[in-house]
């Protein structure tokens, strides 16, 4: 029997800790290689860890909502001296869906001699435990919540994980069940013994503020709390300016609309961004990057997109790496991924930073306008509010026309307000005539 101490890795940030949310084994569990022992959350997503080693959970070190430093211990695994030959070199993945060699995990073969022994007793080995394929921390979260067994799932997807679809499905599935009346005939009861008398609640806490009755006090998510740092330091740094413009996006909108009658037309937001990229080669100060002294700015060969991605957990920036390269159908698939993997928590951190240039797609909620916040240390965000039907003057006639507002905060450190105007200007004026703007743009349809 050998004992192996399982640290907490990098988790790929260059952070220092993480917050452990919740135990996915106990002490005395049997465990696979590679199979999810924990939750921990760091400053942007919520991960599962992997164990590397294969045996017996001897002790867990930490509990949950405790800040875990990296390199501390995490768990004991104690393994047969078989297993821990198998498992000398550890796994090869970090973290779920990372991957790990194509023998992780698997005992090796006793060779088969001609001598024959007598028959002795065995102990009886238990089965390993059922390993639900789940890639993600919040579909857990999602049907232990309902009280839904993930083993029970028939997975919509071929390589057979669970996803927040089948979660869903299962639950509309239920609901549309109706709750069948027991037919069984009653049987005669012991009549019930009187209840003891309730202990006397807690006076309720009274907030001397408002004078109003404290119902629940929470502590902020990590995610919270890191967001709540980076807009704070984001507001006391940055000498913001905010300038704006309402673009007639009417040729945009229906040009879109009569490429989806011959398929899958690429998202509004998609052409937008390809439109600003554009401009950023023009103006390629607005994707640059303020230095760590505040005292100057990085500019890049290249441009990292972020886009702010609104999920249950909170705001997410998720990044297109190297999106001036892509074709409008391309940032639209990498939109679309990249969204679709926020909503379900399963984005690793390493798609959670590096952005340079960052889109506040808030028309998507809403609303028409946001002065937002630059996600420190970029120079400038760009928004996005509803494309919605205006009256607009068009020819000397008021006319019915789809009318979107553009805005852009920028530092006032890094440039003005002339470089901000025609870097939207550019992006309005694309809008406006989209089919000459990716005419000019190579590769900007194809993909």
């Amino acid at each position: 029997m050998t004992a192996r101490v399982f640290t907490l890795p990098d988790l790929g940030e260059g952070l220092t800790d993480a917050e452990l949310v919740r135990w996915l084994v106990a002490v005395g569990d049997t465990v696979v290689t590679d199979q999810p022992i924990a939750e921990v959350e760091t400053a942007k997503s919520v991960v599962e860890v992997p164990s590397p080693y294969a045996g017996r959970i001897a002790a867990l070190h930490g509990a949950e909502g405790e800040n875990i430093l990296v390199g501390a211990p995490l768990i004991e695994v104690e393994e047969e001296a078989a297993e821990a030959s198998a498992n000398s070199s550890g796994s090869g993945a970090v973290l779920v869906g990372y991957g790990t060699t194509a023998h992780a995990g698997r005992r090796p073969r006793a060779s088969r001699t001609a001598t024959l022994e007598p028959p002795r007793a065995t102990a009886v080995t238990p089965p390993r435990p059922h390993v639900v394929p789940v890639v993600s921390p919040v579909v857990r979260a999602l049907a232990r919540s309902h009280g839904i067994d993930l083993s029970t799932l028939r997975p919509g997807r071929p390589d057979g994980v669970v996803t927040r679809h089948d979660v869903e499905a299962a639950l509309s599935a239920r609901a549309q069940v109706p709750a069948r009346a027991s037919t069984a005939s009653p049987s005669p009861t012991a009549p019930a013994a009187p209840a003891a008398p309730a202990a006397p609640a807690a006076p309720a806490e009274t907030d001397p503020r408002t004078g109003l009755t404290v119902r629940e006090t929470s502590a902020f998510s990590r995610l919270r709390r890191t967001v709540a740092e980076t807009m704070t330091r984001s507001r006391a740094e940055i000498p913001e300016a905010t300038v704006w413009v309402d673009v007639d996006a009417t040729e945009l909108w229906d040009g879109r609309r009569r490429l989806a009658r011959t398929g899958r037309a690429p998202s509004f937001l998609s052409f937008v961004a390809r439109f600003a990229l554009t401009a950023l080669a023009r103006h390629p100060e607005l994707a640059g990057r303020v230095t760590a002294d505040g005292q100057g700015l990085q500019l890049f060969e290249g441009v990292n997109l972020g886009f702010a991605a609104d999920t249950d957990r909170g705001l997410l920036v998720p990044v297109v790496r190297r999106a001036d390269r892509l074709s409008v159908r391309e940032l639209d698939a990498e939109l679309d991924r990249l969204a679709r993997a926020a909503r379900e928590g399963t984005l690793p951190p390493a798609e959670l930073a590096g952005s340079t240039f960052t889109i506040n797609n808030y028309g998507s909620l809403g609303v028409d306008g946001s002065a937002a916040i630059i996600n420190h240390p970029e120079v400038a965000i760009l928004g996005l509010g509803r494309a919605i039907e205006r009256p607009w003057v068009v020819d000397g006639a008021i006319v019915p026309r789809r009318i979107l507002q553009l805005s852009l905060v920028f530092d006032h450190r890094v440039t003005d307000g002339g470089v901000a105007a025609g870097f939207l200007r550019d992006i309005a004026d694309a809008i406006e005539s989209p089919l000459g703007a990716l005419a000019d743009t190579p590769g900007a349809v194809a993909g």
